[in-house]
């Protein structure tokens, strides 16, 4: 299937899963991860701070944001919103063609299982939403179909109240005590005496009284329609003591650990099967049994396990965003700090590429601020053949809604850098081409100040000849008027001191607040110096800027970092700056990094 304009280009293309098809859907990804070279990612979301806040402006990923501060805004809308829909697609790539296998994940948060836990909770953008509906989404069915899940850290809590006996591996003991060693006599003792009973009773016709009572002596419990006897044992060093003592023993029988309330070891259950193959269909049962257990509690959790476990490359657009969800809703809280969520991330992703740095090899497409943008780029400047070829099972769904497209147009974007680039799956390189391995684009995110939830009329591009400057160069200010705008406040500045009369770009944050970049060193920490002395003070000053107040970046970076989200970024300054008086110091201890400014009042991220 080829790529074609609209966003009907893959109407029906893509697996709806529900809770009422996720087990089947479940095995047969399983199969599609294992033979796919790349497995895209996408996530619709009920909001997203980060890309669209009208309440708080600054609360978006902006252009003067460094890799922290936007990770500790992305933190933010992944803690206050949550994922309604995950599209995943494994696929192959072979020069331009793409054999793709997508499905899309109908998602709700619910207790199935009565963990004890805070009812679910999370807000809501009316934009995105009202998105949703008019794509023919089903709330309906999202509430009452919806799969469920649990995190690996809420996973960790239920396990301690799984009361389903499981199989341990048998580890050996390597110094025994004498109260291990008289354990280990005394439960050999009894169940070669119980094995010898219950293969006796099998070769006589004793009555049904007789038989009874052998059981009844010998401690005989049946465990299905099977001979079994529990153990019991007061300790985990117990229970692999009866292991290696039940492991000696026979091959026809089968030890089990069973759980107590708290989660700790209650009982050594063994269970005697009567033939080899008995013994590989009990097996094949307990198995079933947990397999069932694990799906009903880990829900739609099993889906990210299997994408973990595959170690294959995971593709996606704006993954700074994404995998705070993706981190938040299925492994554990977000950390503090994204050098932390890098590295518990690495844990279970090795290889994720974003394709928004990926596509800043192509000159045309360093513009481009979202994937219809880029989308558009690519087909204005570019012709690339790419054929997306899809199976049966997914051309065959009645359902034409355009639900999980996202994934598909990341696919296609992928292929097409991919050829323009000629790279290989396994990440060679053809002879004589100097580009650098695809490994090295990997775990590099760039946040972007946009959403893939904005419409495809919705183009929008980053202007160019980017300039690099740092947060030493940067001041906040704040006390103005509220109804004053950009260029009017240029102004106002230019007349009231000599450091506004050199080279600055200027963008409002929110109504309350403007961020100052000088392009020359020292200007920065100049200003902020004779403020703080009270040497700032100026018949220049207008009714507009009569109370100008200033901060360096590190107290912006303080506000983030401190969680001061519910107040105008004025007042959380203030809040900041009278908290700390060494914060207005330009030359406080603090991080210098570097970020993009740019003509025309506007200034860009800075590389990850």
């Amino acid at each position: 299937m080829a790529a074609s304009s609209g966003k009907q280009r893959w109407a029906g293309a893509v697996k709806q899963v529900t809770k009422s098809n996720f087990a089947a859907a479940l095995q047969q990804l399983r199969t599609d991860v294992d033979s796919a070279d790349f497995v895209a990612i996408s996530c619709r979301k009920t909001g997203d701070s980060v890309a669209s806040s009208r309440r708080h402006p600054w609360h978006r990923v902006l252009p003067i944001d460094t890799p922290e501060v936007a990770y500790l805004k992305a933190r933010l809308s992944a803690e206050s919103y949550e994922i309604l829909q995950f599209a995943v697609c494994p696929f192959r790539l072979r020069g331009y063609k793409v054999l793709a296998y997508p499905y899309n994940f109908h998602l709700f948060p619910r207790d199935e299982i009565n963990l004890v836990v805070p009812s679910y909770s999370f807000s809501c953008q009316t934009s995105f939403l009202t998105s949703m509906a008019q794509e023919g989404f089903d709330f309906n069915a999202c509430i009452y179909d919806g799969i469920s899940y649990l995190s690996r850290v809420q996973e960790s809590m239920v396990k301690e109240r799984n009361l389903i006996p499981q199989i341990q591996p048998v580890s050996s003991c390597s110094s025994l005590s004498v109260a291990d060693s008289i354990f280990m006599s005394r439960i050999r003792s009894r169940v070669v005496h119980w094995w010898n009973v219950c293969k006796e009773s099998s070769n006589t016709i004793d009555g049904d009284l007789i038989k009874s009572l052998q059981k009844l002596i010998s401690g005989t419990e049946l465990y299905g329609s099977r001979p079994s006897m529990s153990i019991s044992v007061c300790s985990d060093r117990q229970v692999q003591l009866a292991l290696q003592t039940v492991s000696h023993i026979h091959d026809d029988i089968v030890p089990l650990v069973v759980p107590d309330k708290s989660g700790g070891p209650k009982a050594v259950r063994i269970v005697l099967t009567n033939s080899e193959a008995d013994k590989n269909l009990l097996m094949t049962e307990i198995q079933n049994i947990e397999n069932e257990q694990n799906l009903r509690v880990r829900g739609f959790r099993e889906v990210i396990d299997v994408i973990s476990s595959s170690n294959k490359p995971v593709i996606g657009y704006n993954c700074l965003h994404d995998f705070t969800f993706i981190h938040s809703k299925f492994i554990a809280p977000l950390p503090p700090t994204l050098f932390e969520f890098m590295c518990s991330l690495r844990l279970v992703f090795t290889n994720i590429l974003d394709i928004n740095h990926l596509s800043k090899e192509i000159g045309p497409l360093r513009k481009a601020k979202n994937l219809p943008a880029a989308l558009s780029f690519l087909k204005g400047q570019f012709f690339v053949p790419i054929d997306i070829e899809l199976p049966p099972k997914a051309e065959e769904n009645s359902n034409k809604a355009i639900h999980g497209n996202n994934v598909l147009q990341i696919t296609y974007l992928f292929a097409a850098l991919s050829a323009l680039l000629k790279r290989n799956p396994d990440g060679q390189l053809p002879q004589g081409q100097n580009i650098m391995p695809i490994e090295d684009y990997s775990n590099i995110f760039y946040p972007l100040c946009t959403s893939l939830q904005e419409p495809d009329d919705e183009l929008n591009y980053l202007v160019e000849h980017a300039k690099k400057s740092s947060t030493d160069n940067l001041v906040f200010l704040w006390g103005f008027s509220h109804l004053i705008s950009s260029k009017e406040l240029k102004r106002e500045l230019q007349q009231i001191h000599e450091v506004f009369t050199e080279d600055f770009e200027l963008q409002l944050m929110d109504k309350t607040c403007a961020a100052v970049v000088f392009s020359r060193s020292g200007l920065a920490e100049a200003l902020l110096k004779e403020m703080e002395s009270a040497k700032f003070c100026s018949d220049a000053l207008s009714m507009k800027t009569s109370g100008l107040r200033a901060a360096g970046y590190d107290a912006y970076r303080k506000v983030c970092m401190s969680g001061l989200w519910e107040a105008d970024l004025a007042d959380s300054l203030e809040n900041i700056m009278s908290g700390s008086t060494n914060s207005l110091s330009a030359s406080s201890e603090k991080d210098s990094s570097e970020v993009y400014r740019r003509s025309e009042s506007t200034i860009d991220l800075s590389d990850l």
